[in-house]
């Protein structure tokens, strides 16, 4: 594989310039003295954002952009084969590269590279690591999914040895990159367009382990089911934390304020203290234990800890406070698996409203046949579901499934539930529906968040 010399700056195309990991990536490369450029479907506040910086971005991929100027040429796993810029690329014998292979390879100039992994809650715990770490003054540099406003977007250049990044288990690219700690907040059956099932993944995930060297640390949710098929044979330090209080750290008296924040109590190394959390929900309570945990292996005080995750509001598109219309708080929430659905839904149910309206947009076909039990049972958590047509991102409609077979399982279980195939049908409804003190939250990894920000004017 090719190997880059982040001391020889080079020419880098990026394939996808303006996704949210892509995006920042080459923010990285452009501040090494890199000369950056890319391609992307259509533009975008993250194109537009690297466009102020000097990077040239160019809409719509064409072969002709691949110029024999270029020294590397990154891509996407949403990249096909057939690229034309890709195509392009390989008959220029230009070298290229994964997304996921360039972040293994700028991890490596890392004193202290730290992954964060999970089916779920990799963005928000890497968020809360990264409030940690500036409130410390450890000067992170950052690489998150989401945008998180204490950073300005979803990349921070620090100029210490630490390195925060999430890794994604999808298409196995976290085992491309080179951890000193890892994190794996939970594991659960998901991307199964591309994994075979649980046990499938639970062999990448320890293969993602493995990575750690002997002097590395993994910090893992005792509560996954079949730990041990992950940490089996391991040779770096394990931390554990979860429920049970057999684990190196874990809460008790977890308890909510008016907006459904947690307070708890953090045991751990035989003392405890009280954690009180910026964001809702209980699941953020154990993705904080994580970042508890690794301020611990990283120094950082416990009173800073204590601050930053009292101060942390989370990211973009994480249970977000949208505004307010008529008596109508909207809220948006990225969570697109039944699990975070369900996560997400028992959140609001601490939060003051009177009935609880989720217009869902399922994400890729594969998921919503998969799970379409699962899916009709936690979206059941709410008093009204609202269903919009399945967002299809990568993949097309080979499977002959629709929203129209979610609803149907929805209402079987008694709860209604609405399809309507466009976001305007959507928003009329809506405008009928909605009444003074309901709580609404769009749903969904998609463009779902466009409905409630419609319905508020922005």
């Amino acid at each position: 594989m090719y190997t880059v010399d982040f001391e020889k700056p080079i020419h880098v195309y990026f394939i996808g310039i303006g996704g949210i990991s892509m995006s920042g990536l080459a923010e990285i490369l452009a501040k090494r003295n890199f000369t950056v450029s890319g391609s992307d479907a259509r533009r975008s506040a993250l194109t537009d954002s690297l466009s102020e910086r000097g990077i040239h971005v160019v809409y719509g991929q064409r072969s002709e952009n691949i110029t024999d100027d270029i020294n590397l040429v990154v891509y996407t796993a949403a990249i096909k084969e057939d690229n034309p810029e890709l195509v392009a690329a390989k008959a220029l014998h230009i070298p290229t590269m994964t997304r996921a292979e360039l972040l293994g390879q700028i991890m490596k100039n890392y004193g202290m590279p730290v992954a964060v992994a999970g089916t779920h809650g990799k963005t928000t715990t890497t968020s809360m690591i990264s409030e940690i770490l500036m409130h410390a003054q450890l000067d992170p540099t950052v690489s998150v999914g989401g945008m998180l406003k204490t950073i300005g977007g979803n990349i921070r250049i620090g100029g210490s040895q630490y390195f925060v990044t999430e890794a994604c288990e999808y298409t196995n690219s976290f085992l491309s990159f080179f951890p000193k700690i890892g994190i794996i907040l939970n594991v659960e059956e998901d991307h199964m367009d591309f994994f075979k099932d649980i046990e499938d993944i639970l062999h990448s995930f320890h293969e993602f382990a493995a990575l750690l060297p002997e002097d590395g640390t993994l910090i893992i949710n005792g509560d996954i089911p079949q730990i041990d098929k992950i940490t089996e044979g391991l040779k770096c330090r394990v931390v554990t934390f979860g429920a049970r209080d057999t684990y190196d750290y874990y809460p008790s008296g977890i308890t909510y304020d008016e907006l459904a924040r947690p307070t708890y109590t953090l045991h751990s190394k035989g003392s405890s203290e009280t954690i009180t959390l910026g964001v809702t929900g209980e699941h953020n309570v154990y993705n904080s234990l994580a970042a508890v945990a690794l301020s611990d292996l990283l120094g950082a005080e416990r009173s800073v800890v204590r601050e930053a995750l009292s101060d942390f509001r989370g990211t973009d598109r994480r249970f977000e406070y949208k505004g307010s219309i008529g008596g109508v708080t909207i809220l948006d929430d990225y969570a697109h698996h039944p699990t975070e659905i369900s996560a997400t839904l028992k959140a609001a149910a601490n939060y003051p409203h009177e009935r609880l309206i989720c217009v869902f947009q399922p994400h890729t076909y594969t998921r919503t046949k998969t799970f379409l039990d699962e899916f009709a049972t936690a979206l059941s958590l709410a008093d009204i579901v609202v269903l919009a047509e399945i967002y299809p991102a990568r993949e097309t409609d080979t499977l002959g499934i629709s929203s129209r077979n979610l609803q149907e399982k929805i209402t079987a279980l008694g709860k209604p539930c609405y399809y309507f195939p466009s976001f305007d049908e959507i928003e009329n409804f809506l405008l009928e529906k909605c009444e003074k003190k309901d709580l609404l939250i769009t749903m969904g990894a998609g463009d779902v968040v466009k409905i409630g920000e419609k319905l508020l004017g922005q």
